[in-house]
C-alpha cells in the first residue's frame, strides 16, 4: 500500500490536453509507455554515456543507463511506499534531452547559444516531451501527466533564477510550481542517476584499463567491499572478483539511500506529497558520509577517466563538430530536414532561428553527427577513448 505522501494515480492534476484516461493502465503508467515509445528515447541508443558510442559493445551508452535508472529507481521507489510507475517515468525521461556526445557536446551548444539564451539539457528534456515529439494528432509534445512533467524539470531540486528559456516558456503555460522541490518519486529517480553513473562508470573504466582494480581496491566504500569478496572467495579471479565488489558497492549505495530517506520520511512525517514539494529540502538523500566518500571517487574519475590525455584529445575532436555544425545550419536552412523548415519558415527572428538549430543539433546521435559532419564540412580522425564524464 503507497505511503501518504506517495503521489496518488488515482488524482493525477492532469495533463495540458484534457483525454480520457486508460481504462486498465494507471496515468503515470501510460506516460512511462509514452516515453518508451518516443523517437528521442530510441536515440538514446547511440548517445555517449562515458564512451562514444561506437567505442564497444559492452560500454553503457544513455539508453541503457536510463534503463539501468529506471531499475534502482523502481527498487527505492518500493522501499519507501512511493508510486513507482511516477518513478519510472521521470527516471527513463531523465536523459532525453542529452546532445550528441553527452556533457561535451552540451558545453559546446551552450557556448553556441549564449546570445540566445543559453542551452539546457533538463530543459531540453521537458521540451522533447512537451514540443518536439510530434506523432499525436491534437497536440505536440506526449501530453504528459503534470506529475511526470514536474519530475523532468525539477528532480534535481527547485529551479530558481536564471530558469532556461525552454523551461520557463513552457511553465508560463502549464506551472509546474518550480519555486518547490518535486515529489518523492523524482526524487527518488535523481538518486538512482547518481547510485547508477557512480556504478557504471567503474565499470567501464575498468573495461577501457584506464585505471585498475587495485587502485579501485583502495578507495573509500570499495575498500571494504574488495575485503568482503576477498574473505568469502580467496583466490578468485580478477574479473569476478571485481564484479563481486562492484556488485556490493552498488548494494551499499542503494541500501544507504533507502535508510537515510526513510529516517528523513519518518521525522517529517509528511502526511501528503504536498508536504514533500514544501519540505524545505530533498527527502531522498544519501547519509552525509556516504555522500563525502562518493565525492572522493568522483574527483578519482574526473581525473583519471573523464580528463586524462587522451580524452581531452576527444573532446576537443567533438567539440569542433558541434562548434562546425551549428554556424553551418544558421547560414544553410536548407540543409537541415524537410520536417524542420516549417518552423524555420515561421521563425519571427535569429533568436527563433538558432533554437530552432540547437533542437535539430541536441536531437543528433553521436553517429549521425559524425556522418552529417563528414557530408557537409569534411571528416574529423575520431581517436578512440572517453569523452565525457556523467
Amino acid at each position: 500500500m503507497a505511503a501518504p505522501y506517495a503521489t496518488d494515480p488515482a488524482n493525477p492534476r492532469g495533463r495540458l490536453y484534457p483525454e480520457e484516461e486508460s481504462a486498465f493502465r494507471s496515468p503515470f503508467q501510460r506516460d512511462r509507455d509514452r516515453i518508451i515509445h518516443s523517437s528521442a528515447f530510441r536515440r538514446l541508443k547511440h548517445k555517449t554515456q562515458v564512451f562514444i558510442e561506437h567505442e564497444g559493445d559492452y560500454f553503457r551508452t544513455r539508453l541503457t543507463h536510463s534503463i539501468e535508472v529506471a531499475q534502482v529507481a523502481r527498487t527505492v521507489a518500493a522501499a519507501l511506499d512511493l508510486n513507482v510507475e511516477l518513478t519510472e517515468a521521470v527516471a527513463l525521461a531523465h536523459d532525453l534531452g542529452h546532445t550528441p556526445f553527452g556533457h561535451t557536446g552540451e558545453e559546446a551548444l551552450n557556448r553556441l547559444m549564449q546570445p540566445y539564451g543559453g542551452f539546457d539539457h533538463n530543459a531540453q528534456a521537458l521540451h522533447i516531451v512537451t514540443s518536439l515529439e510530434r506523432h499525436y494528432a491534437e497536440w505536440d509534445g506526449l501530453n504528459l501527466t503534470w506529475e511526470s512533467l514536474e519530475g523532468i524539470a525539477k528532480h534535481n531540486g527547485p529551479v530558481v533564477g536564471d530558469v532556461p528559456y525552454a523551461l520557463a516558456e513552457y511553465n508560463k503555460r502549464h506551472d509546474l510550481e518550480l519555486h518547490t522541490h518535486a515529489s518523492a518519486e523524482a526524487q527518488a529517480a535523481a538518486l538512482a542517476d547518481d547510485i547508477a553513473y557512480n556504478n557504471h562508470d567503474l565499470h567501464d573504466g575498468l573495461r577501457a584499463e584506464l585505471f585498475s582494480t587495485d587502485e579501485l581496491a583502495e578507495m573509500p566504500v570499495l575498500k571494504d567491499c574488495f575485503a568482503r569478496v576477498d574473505a568469502k572467495y580467496p583466490g578468485l579471479n580478477y574479473y569476478r572478483r571485481r564484479h563481486e565488489a562492484l556488485r556490493r558497492f552498488f548494494g551499499v549505495l542503494v541500501e544507504d539511500v533507502i535508510n537515510v530517506s526513510r529516517q528523513n520520511l519518518a521525522d517529517l512525517a509528511p502526511s501528503s506529497v504536498h508536504d514533500i514539494r514544501h519540505a524545505g529540502r530533498m527527502v531522498v538523500q544519501f547519509s552525509p558520509a556516504l555522500w563525502t566518500d562518493l565525492k572522493v571517487i568522483r574527483r578519482f574519475l574526473f581525473k583519471r577517466m573523464y580528463r586524462a590525455p587522451a580524452v581531452v584529445e576527444m573532446r576537443g575532436v567533438v567539440t569542433k563538430m558541434i562548434n562546425d555544425l551549428f554556424p553551418f545550419f544558421m547560414e544553410n536552412n536548407d540543409e537541415l530536414p524537410k520536417q524542420w523548415r516549417k518552423d524555420v519558415a515561421e521563425a519571427p527572428d535569429r533568436t527563433a532561428l538558432a533554437r530552432i538549430v540547437a533542437d535539430y543539433i541536441a536531437g543528433m546521435t553521436d553517429r549521425f553527427a559524425i556522418q552529417e559532419h563528414t557530408r557537409l564540412i569534411g571528416g574529423e580522425d575520431i581517436p578512440p577513448g572517453v569523452i565525457d564524464g556523467s
